[in-house]
C-alpha cells in the first residue's frame, strides 16, 4: 500500500512539472533563456516534488499502520494505542473518533465474555436440564444436566440439531411443538411422565427469550425431575393411609368394648374377657407408637449410637434367653451357633440387641410348632470397599416368603400376611427399623427365604465402623 501511493504522489508531482518543463525548453529554445537555468529550474522542481512526495508518503504510511494496528487490536479484543500525533486535520479527527468506537466495542465485547462467562457457570451450577431452541425446534445450547438428564455424548455438539435428536418421547415431543407454537411473549409449563431414555416425571416450562432475533424466536426449555419428590409424596400418602388403617383396628375395639362395659355387663367372665380385649389393644397401640417413634427418631437422626466393644456370642445369647419363654410356648427350639475365636465388633449394644431381638421375634411367629429358630455368628467380608465383618444370622423352619415380597419387606407396614400379622401381635415397622440401625452402623441387610422352606436374615456389621456412626445422621 505504501509504495502504490508513493507512485501515485510522485506521478501527480510529475504531472504538474511537465507544463513547467515544456515553457522552460520552449524558452531555452527560443533564446530567452538559457538551457542550463532551465535545467538547474526543472532539477529543483524534481527534487522539491520529490521531497514532498517522501513526506506526505510517510505521513499515509504512518496512519496506514495506526489504522491497522487498530483493527488488529478489534480482531484479538484488546484496546488499541492511543499514541498518535496530535494533529488538527479532517483525517486526524476521523482517525481519533474511530479510537474512541472501538474503545466502546472493546468495553462491550469484554462486558459480553464477562456475561457469557457467568451465564455458563449459571448453566453448569444449574441441577435443572436447560436446552434453547430457535424457532423450527433447532437446538442453540444445553447445559450438562440436560446431557446426564438425557443421556447425551459428554462432548458432541448438539447445536442445530433438532429437539428430537434429544429425546424422543413422544409425550415431551409433543410439549415441545405446542410450546414453540405459542405466540412471542407466551410461557408454559406442564408435568410430564416420559419413559425415554429412562421412566421420570418432569416438571417442565418454556418461555421466549427477551430481545431476541424475531426471525430466530428463541425458546428456553427448563426440565426439573420431580421423581424423588413424587415418589416422597406417595410414601407419605401410603404411610398415612397405613397408619390410619394400622390404628383404627385397636381404636374401634378400645373404643366398642369399652362402650359395652360402660353400659353395664353382669357376666363377670364376659366383663374379664372384654377387658382382657381391651389390655391387648391398647398394648397393640402402644408398641405401634413407639415403634413409630423410634422409627422417626432413627429417620431424622436423633438416635446417635454409643459404640463399644461387643462379643458377638454375648450379643446372640441376651437375645435368646429374652426370647426363650415365648419360644416355649410356641413350642419352638432355640439354637445358637458361634464360631469359635471371633473379633469383637463396635457397635451399639442397645441397638444392635434391638435388631436380634426383632429378628427373633419375626422368626418365631413366623415358624409353626415344632420348628427350630437357629441364631449364628461368624467372620466375612462385606461393605464397600470390601472389610472384614462379622455375620449374625438368625435362621428358622418357617413358612418361608415369596420371592415377589421380599425386596418389599423393610417398607414401613409392608406385610405378606396382614390378618396373620395382626392376629401375631405385629406392628409392620419391625423390619423397617432393623434396616435404619444396620445401616447406621454402616452394615447391610439381607433376606433369603423358600416357600415351606424357611427364611435366613443376615446382619453384616463392619469390625469398626468409620467416625461418622457416632454422630446423628
Amino acid at each position: 500500500m505504501g509504495r502504490s501511493v508513493t507512485l501515485r504522489l510522485a506521478a501527480a508531482v510529475l504531472l504538474g512539472l511537465v507544463p513547467a518543463a515544456i515553457m522552460l525548453a520552449a524558452l531555452a529554445a527560443n533564446g530567452a533563456a538559457s538551457a542550463a537555468w532551465a535545467i538547474a529550474v526543472i532539477a529543483m522542481g524534481l527534487l522539491a516534488g520529490g521531497a514532498s512526495v517522501m513526506a506526505l508518503a510517510a505521513t499515509w504510511r504512518a496512519r496506514a499502520e495506526r489504522l491497522d494496528a487498530i483493527a488488529s487490536a478489534l480482531e484479538h479484543r484488546r484496546p488499541p494505542s492511543h499514541l498518535m500525533p496530535d494533529e488538527g486535520d479532517a483525517l486526524s479527527r476521523a482517525e481519533r473518533r474511530l479510537l474512541a468506537a472501538a474503545d466502546e466495542v472493546v468495553g462491550e465485547l469484554e462486558s459480553l465474555v464477562e456475561r457469557r462467562g457467568e451465564f455458563d457457570a449459571i448453566l453448569r451450577s444449574m441441577s435443572e436440564a436447560v436446552v434453547v431452541t430457535a424457532a423450527p425446534g433447532q437446538v442453540v445450547l444445553l447445559n450438562g444436566a440436560a446431557r446426564r438428564m438425557f443421556e447425551l455424548q459428554p462432548d458432541a455438539s448438539y447445536r442445530g440439531r433438532d429437539f428430537v435428536e434429544l429425546c424422543r418421547d413422544p409425550r415431551l415431543q409433543e410439549f415441545v411443538t405446542r410450546a414453540t407454537a405459542l405466540a412471542a411473549g407466551e410461557a408454559t409449563t406442564a408435568e410430564l411422565l416420559i419413559q425415554n431414555p429412562a421412566p421420570r416425571t418432569l416438571e417442565v416450562s418454556s418461555a421466549p427469550v427477551p430481545n431476541s432475533n424475531p426471525l430466530a424466536a428463541l425458546r428456553v426449555f427448563v426440565f426439573h425431575d420431580i421423581s424423588r419428590l413424587k415418589s416422597f409424596e406417595t410414601a407419605r400418602a401410603d404411610f398415612v393411609a397405613n397408619l390410619t388403617h394400622e390404628m383404627r383396628t385397636p381404636l374401634s375395639a378400645l373404643y366398642g368394648y369399652a362402650e359395652t362395659l360402660a353400659k353395664g355387663v353382669d357376666d363377670p367372665a364376659t366383663q374379664h374377657r372384654f377387658l382382657g380385649i381391651i389390655e391387648r389393644q391398647a398394648r397393640r397401640l402402644a408398641r405401634l407408637i413407639d415403634d413409630l417413634i423410634s422409627l422417626s427418631d432413627l429417620e431424622r437422626g436423633l438416635t446417635p449410637l454409643k459404640p463399644e466393644p461387643l462379643a458377638a456370642l454375648r450379643v446372640l445369647e441376651e437375645a435368646i434367653e429374652l426370647m426363650r419363654e415365648q419360644a416355649r410356648r410356641a413350642g419352638i427350639a432355640l439354637e445358637v451357633r458361634c464360631a469359635p475365636s471371633l473379633p469383637e465388633m463396635t457397635a451399639d449394644h442397645d441397638r444392635i440387641h434391638q435388631v436380634m431381638l426383632n429378628l427373633i421375634d419375626n422368626a418365631i411367629k413366623y415358624t409353626p410348632r415344632g420348628g427350630s429358630v437357629i441364631a449364628q455368628a461368624a467372620s466375612a467380608e462385606g461393605g464397600e470397599p470390601r472389610q472384614t465383618g462379622i455375620e449374625l444370622i438368625i435362621t428358622d423352619t418357617g413358612e418361608g416368603i415369596p420371592a415377589t415380597d421380599i425386596p418389599r419387606l423393610t417398607e414401613r407396614f409392608y406385610r405378606v400376611d396382614r390378618a396373620r400379622s395382626r392376629e401375631l401381635g405385629g406392628t409392620g415397622l419391625g423390619l423397617a427399623i432393623v434396616r435404619h440401625i444396620v445401616q447406621l452402623h454402616r452394615g447391610t441387610l439381607k433376606i433369603e427365604s423358600h416357600l415351606r422352606e424357611g427364611t435366613t436374615v443376615t446382619v453384616w456389621l463392619p469390625l469398626e465402623p468409620n467416625a461418622e456412626t457416632t454422630i446423628p445422621a
